[in-house]
């Protein structure tokens, strides 16, 4: 049987309302159920028994299911499980008694519901954890779609490159070892979820007032100072990646908000501010593979002396990855200008850093943080920008060559040669903005030193 809310104009832009599951033996407790999620605009479906609502799932699609625990025949813990094995992404929600707390912690430790709400139930409660529910399963959906769209459009950048291998291998083995690579590479399962993870990272900075550029700059120096702290790779990939989604619970702030510093923020702005860690943590824990990276988002406001937020951790307690991003983060954040109303020089930032030491700061991550932007500095001064048009033979790539959406092109050191010069050239014509790339100066001939841009300071090469 199914109720809803009475329709609104046709909108194809809009999404249909969600369908939730009500199932219980009593018709007084399905009647009120309904009344209670009719004014959300859910279209409501009830049942009076597992197995009817087992056979009413097989024909309608649900998003929701709210089942008690005591009924005949099957319980709502057994109920619930099959719901689970059969139809995984529906959310679940068991009604239960004191009396059946036994019986709901064995449903919890068995994964078979989301949540469990106590009878008699407080109405606003059980409203607040179905629209929570429904809104964790709307990020599970999107997250599946973004990565189908990834691995589709990795699949169309292997067969080009494979193409273009196939036309140029009798010219240059080197071109065809880079590429060859290249397709091995795209074939990587990690390498399709890093890619979904940088997309979804760049969200909110697509939004107006947004800090563009500062989680992939936080992820670059966030890895680094784990490399120089001797944090293993599978480490030093949770910090990155952490790094690149450490601001996504900022995902419901106002546009004022994100254009205004931390510094000037007000109180109940301030209040807003100091729950996104703990929002940005409940957005990765639906999957597993991010859950250590969950736990480094949540932390990565705590300070060294035990005054941060959300958990007031202090010293060693705070994880070794959220310590580092907790520097990193507040040193982008300096020179960047979104932490302070002023924007801070290097020297400046570092400096702020120094005097957090032992308060905000572990120590030993703001001395390795100090060496790694020591290295970045040396590093572009050995570096040059050189337009595609400027490309010569011989030349050596400095930096990795990445697609907008962070899939590398061509890997750092890679020999340019005569036909892919001719190729990206081609391709730089079909962009909309010049195609730069950094180069070694080492590399660049005598002739044409004259003739390329002074270095910029550390960057990435991208294509625009």
């Amino acid at each position: 049987m199914a109720d809803s809310a009475p329709p609104a104009p046709t909108d194809p832009a809009v999404a249909p309302p969600p369908t939730v599951l009500l199932v219980d033996d009593e018709p007084s407790v399905l009647s009120a159920l309904r009344r209670l999620f009719r004014t959300q605009g859910y279209r409501i479906e009830q049942a009076t028994g597992g197995a009817d609502a087992l056979a009413l799932m097989r024909d309608t699609p649900v998003d929701l299911v709210v089942s008690d625990m005591r009924m005949p025949g099957m319980d709502g813990a057994a109920f619930l499980a099959q719901v689970r094995s059969l139809y995984p992404s529906v959310a679940r929600i068991l009604l239960t008694g004191y009396a059946d707390i036994t019986a709901t912690i064995a449903a919890i430790n068995q994964g078979a519901i989301h949540r469990y709400i106590a009878k008699p139930w407080d109405d606003n409660d059980l409203l607040l954890v179905v629209s929570d529910a429904l809104h964790r399963r709307g990020l599970e959906q999107e997250n599946s779609r973004l990565l189908a769209l990834t691995q589709a459009q990795n699949q169309a950048l292997v067969t080009l490159n494979q193409g273009l291998e196939a036309r140029v291998a009798e010219r240059t083995a080197a071109l065809e070892a880079s590429l060859a690579d290249l397709a091995a590479a795209h074939a990587e399962v990690e390498a399709h979820f890093m890619l979904a993870v940088t997309v979804f990272s760049g969200l909110l900075e697509l939004r107006e007032g947004g800090m563009a550029g500062h989680a992939r700059r936080v992820a670059e120096l966030a890895r680094r100072v784990a490399a120089r702290l001797g944090l293993d790779d599978a480490a030093q990939r949770d910090v990155q990646l952490a790094a690149l989604l450490h601001d996504i619970g900022k995902i419901g702030f106002d546009d004022a908000m994100l254009r205004t510093p931390v510094s000037k923020y007000s109180a109940d702005q301030m209040t807003v501010y100091q729950m996104h860690p703990g929002d940005g943590e409940a957005a990765l824990m639906p999957l597993d593979k991010l859950h250590g990276v969950a736990a480094i988002v949540r932390q990565h406001h705590e300070r060294w002396d035990g005054r941060g937020f959300p958990d007031g951790r202090s010293g060693a307690a705070i994880l070794l990855g959220a310590r580092i991003l907790a520097a990193v983060n507040d040193y982008d954040g300096l020179v960047s200008g979104s932490l302070a109303e002023q924007v801070y020089t290097g020297d400046k930032a570092r400096a702020a850093l120094r005097d957090g030491v032992l308060t905000r700061y572990d120590p030993a991550v703001v001395e390795a943080l100090f060496k790694v932007l020591d290295e970045a500095e040396a590093e572009a001064r050995a570096d040059v920008a050189v337009p595609v048009a400027d490309l010569r033979p011989g030349m050596v790539l400095a930096k990795d060559l990445v697609s907008p959406q962070g899939v590398i092109l061509l890997p750092a050191g890679h020999v340019f040669r005569p036909p892919l010069i001719t190729k990206l050239r081609d391709l730089a014509a079909r962009q909309p903005q010049p195609l730069e790339l950094r180069v070694l100066r080492k590399s660049i001939p005598p002739a044409d030193a004259g003739r390329q841009a002074a270095p910029s300071g550390p960057s990435r090469a991208v294509m625009a």
